[in-house]
């Protein structure tokens, strides 16, 4: 029991090596008896048997230090481990241990070689330590703070052991604004613009902290236009997190999700090069959809089983070329993942770390014609949807003279004002776009037609 509605779930193999050690340690604070002994003199027992049980070393009715894993998701509690771990800027620490482990992604054995001789002096006793990826040609001295501020955390619970009562949280991780300033803040940073005042001042406090020289790029919004319709980050949101996601090229995405897995499908929509043959053309397809398909999974943060449809390829060789893409790309994810290659009928597989439950926002609005008895798409999306077939029309198909017909309201927003949309098409594309009302349309339906009034894109 942790507190939650459900009750967590602790494996055998989540209770770590050292978990004698850690029950002893453990033990001793609740009973108020680690005043006169340091963490780091404190002598370890054996290792437990990788194929032990857990009633080995649990009995029913102890009480236990526990980090969570795993959030609750759906019907599932919480996953937890007594592997108890501290994240910082540049190092994980973890007690109990005393090995030194190092980024993968740290190429470099010169470097690699560096940063375990550098943590292995300043290191105590009884911690191990695992080395990040932005500690790469670090100096000592940010190592070093880094390593000092876990440490003392470590030390703080350690205090506040005898005057616990299970079930009570001892430790709060960085609220997730903090934590991705911490996880991702690098020199391409130019602002951060925040309009919470609290969020703003740990911000600061944050920045000022892990990197003092950016702490001028943390900016409070004053302005009156909502923070996210300000920079268009609104109409991103809706973009991207809805059931189908539009490429610029006109593929677009189907993501659909169940209990048991993910399924994202890979469409060409209208996007079709009449110069190449059509293993040619789905080959480009996928390569363009594999970038978007990476980027959508760190975005909504998709974990467990997630299943591609890409286009089917007959040629052995573009698949190796779309697996080897696709692995680069994800190669930026820092969540754990799997990727198979690709089967024949163009399915690749991919399991991803599922920490917390998946990322969402709402992108239906309510029907303007039934009110509300049924959702469509939200009109941002609409606008991007004519804009995309707009230029696809323009651009790929080359017509000369086209008439847009749209229900009044969506006419009337288009060609409003002196600024209007329609002149920065024109600018655009160096033509002028008819726009015809239509009484008879609802509000987000739409047609492009030809010079003969043939309707040519619906």
């Amino acid at each position: 029991d942790v507190g939650y509605e459900r009750d967590a779930f602790l494996h055998y193999l989540d209770l770590g090596p050292q978990i004698r050690t850690y029950n002893n340690f453990v033990k001793l604070g609740l009973q108020g008896k680690l005043q006169h002994i340091t963490f780091e003199k404190f002598r370890p027992e054996k290792d437990i048997e990788k194929t032990g049980k857990i009633n080995q070393v649990l009995v029913s009715g102890q009480q236990i230090l526990v980090q969570i894993a795993k959030e609750p998701i759906s019907t599932k509690g919480p996953r937890i481990s007594t592997e108890i771990s501290f994240a910082g800027r540049f190092l994980v620490l973890l007690p109990f241990s005393n090995k030194i482990s190092i980024s993968q992604k740290i190429k470099s054995k010169e470097e690699r070689s560096r940063l375990k001789r550098l943590i292995s002096s300043i290191k105590p006793n009884n911690y191990g330590v695992i080395i990040r990826t932005v500690s790469e040609h670090k100096k000592v001295a940010e190592l070093d703070a880094d390593l000092r501020n876990l440490v003392s955390k470590w030390e703080n619970i350690i205090k506040k052991l005898p005057h616990i009562i299970a079930p009570r949280k001892v430790l709060s991780e960085l609220d997730r604004t903090s934590t991705i300033l911490r996880d991702n803040l690098n020199e391409s940073f130019n602002s951060v613009h925040i309009n919470d005042p609290v969020l703003y001042e740990e911000a600061k406090t944050l920045i000022s902290t892990i990197a003092p020289d950016k702490i001028d790029i943390v900016k409070k919004y004053r302005g009156k236009t909502p923070i996210f319709e300000y920079f268009g980050v609104e109409k991103q949101m809706r973009n991207s997190f809805g059931k189908t996601v539009t490429i610029k090229s006109g593929v677009y995405l189907i993501i659909e999700h169940t209990e048991a897995l993910h399924v994202i499908d890979v469409n060409s929509g209208h996007r079709v090069n009449k110069d190449n043959s059509q293993e040619e053309n789905a080959l480009e397809v996928n390569l363009e959809a594999a970038a978007e398909v990476a980027r959508q999974l760190r975005l909504r943060d998709m974990g467990g089983i997630i299943v591609v449809d890409f286009i089917d390829m007959s040629n052995a060789k573009n698949r190796k070329i779309l697996y080897t893409k696709f692995k680069e790309e994800m190669a930026r994810d820092s969540a754990k993942h799997t990727i198979l290659p690709p089967s024949r009928f163009g399915l690749i597989q991919i399991t991803r770390q599922r920490v917390r439950p998946e990322m969402s926002v709402p992108v239906l609005e309510q029907c303007p014609v039934c009110h509300g008895s049924g959702e469509v798409k939200s009109s941002f999306i609409v606008l991007d949807d004519i804009e995309n077939n707009l230029n696809y029309l323009i651009q790929d198909q080359n017509e000369k003279n086209l008439t847009l017909a749209t229900h009044p309201f969506i006419a009337a927003y288009l060609t409003d004002g002196p600024k209007s949309i329609r002149l920065k098409w024109f600018f655009k594309y160096k033509k002028w776009i008819s726009i015809k009302a239509m009484k008879n349309f609802h509000l987000l339906e739409y047609e492009f037609l030809n010079k003969n009034n043939e309707v040519i894109k619906n």
